[in-house]
């Protein structure tokens, strides 16, 4: 059967579109076996197995980074995924639908199945300015000469073209995300919502946004993200219009992925809530590096032997903690060195691993390895590249912001297993 096409757009180094591929590695205890235990496909090495494929393929991905399209572009394009090079379109998302709307480019004539994509959140993060749709950098992140006037390039109204490509290629369905802080932002989320709505000739329903936890799913990560999803009403069945316009989805029809996983002490609900569900625990940090020793113990993997050199500035100041290994990890951040967390502090500075510490093991910052496990990443995925046979160079500081800025692989993975399920229902049996 051939599987469904997929357009990604702001893809960087691929983690949404990982996860609906699917087949790819992870530790055994991301996965609720109990639940859903179709989704391993075998173990491959002690504590680790291998996820299922989905029916998913992206046949068009699309970012204005060139270490992203490197990073792609060597994962992807090597077996047994092996994409055309041509998949990874590196241009501003803006110029590709201007050339498709004037008849031109990669993306014209393009249909697909599905459109996904994380739109840029720097203009909605709580990390960030908050600028929100009054952004004062362009789609190619320059500066805007007159930053007062609006403009529909603007970083913060990009989610605007990732709707043109939604009218242009026709998919069944849509996946956005951005950060939890877009829905406190005034009526941001219905704007964008509303504006999703009024694509093409019918429009899409586009059912409510909702935050999902990655820890909920298997991450080892306290991370927040708003998914937008949308169905295209000439291609839906009456029966999954009629479910999704109730003001309640029943839950056999919800279109979002079900917890596999819990956080302890959730306020609010019954002890035995989720004991009654077969929820397993959360995932700890120490879990997901199972098997990853010191950088200096693999130096064929420049992605972890590649860790920041920025010292401990004190505790006042942001990312000057050590990660808690039997807990969850703070959310992967894009920012530079500085602001990544440290895998073990100095004795001094109040670092907890006192074996290790007595060991001699140094003071360290979280390498990108260990912040790409902590984000569901497999270790076969290469993030930073010192040479190219074409000259280009993936450095440390780029790896770090590619993984930050990236979908939990894992937690894409349980959205589209969750659409694949309800694909017959949602668009007939033909679908």
């Amino acid at each position: 059967m051939a599987k469904r096409k997929l357009v990604s757009l702001f893809s960087g180094c691929g983690g949404l579109d990982l996860g609906f591929e699917g087949g790819f590695e992870v530790p055994e205890s991301c996965v609720n076996k109990d639940m859903h235990p179709d989704w391993i496909v075998k173990k491959t090495r002690p504590g680790w197995v291998m996820l299922r494929e989905n029916p998913f393929q992206t046949v068009f991905a699309n970012d204005i980074k060139p270490s992203a399209r490197v990073v792609w572009s060597r994962y992807f394009g090597s077996p047994p995924r092996s994409h055309p090079a041509s998949t990874f379109v590196l241009e501003s998302i803006v110029d590709v639908v201007k050339k498709a709307e004037e008849g031109n480019g990669p993306l014209f004539g393009m249909k697909a199945d599905v459109v996904t994509g994380g739109f840029p959140c720097q203009d909605f993060s709580l990390a960030g300015k908050r600028k929100g749709f009054q952004s004062k950098r362009k789609h190619d992140g320059e500066i805007i000469g007159d930053a007062s006037i609006p403009t529909e390039e603007s970083r913060g109204m990009l989610y605007f073209w990732m709707r043109k490509v939604i009218g242009l290629t026709e998919p069944k369905c849509f996946v956005a995300e951005n950060v939890k802080g877009l829905v406190s932002m005034e009526t941001v989320k219905e704007t964008i919502e509303s504006d999703f709505q009024s694509v093409g000739n019918e429009g899409y329903l586009v059912v409510p946004a909702r935050v999902l936890n990655a820890p909920d799913y298997g991450v080892a990560q306290t991370r927040e993200r708003v998914i937008f999803l949308g169905f295209n009403r000439s291609r839906l069945t009456a029966r999954a219009v009629k479910a999704f316009e109730k003001a309640n989805i029943d839950p056999e029809f919800d279109p979002y992925p079900e917890p596999t996983h819990r956080l302890p002490g959730r306020k609010g609900e019954p002890k035995d809530l989720f004991e009654s569900r077969m929820l397993r625990p959360a995932v700890t940090v120490r879990e997901v590096l199972i098997g990853l020793g010191e950088p200096h113990q693999h130096p064929g993997d420049a992605s972890h032997v590649a860790h920041s050199n920025c010292k401990w500035y004190g505790k006042h100041c942001q990312g000057q903690t050590e990660v808690d290994l039997d807990g969850q990890g703070p959310t992967i951040r894009s920012e530079h060195h500085g602001n990544i967390e440290f895998r073990r502090l100095a004795a001094e500075n109040g670092g907890k691993h006192k074996a290790e510490i007595a060991a001699g093991l140094p003071q360290r910052r979280l390498s990108v390895r260990e912040c790409a496990r902590i984000q569901s990443f497999p270790d076969d995925l290469e993030l930073v590249i010192q040479k190219e046979d074409d000259g280009c160079v993936v450095s440390g500081s780029d790896g770090y912001k590619l993984v930050g800025n990236a979908v939990p692989p894992l937690l894409g993975f349980h959205i589209a297993r969750r659409l694949d399920d309800l694909w017959p229902f949602l668009f007939g049996a033909r679908g």
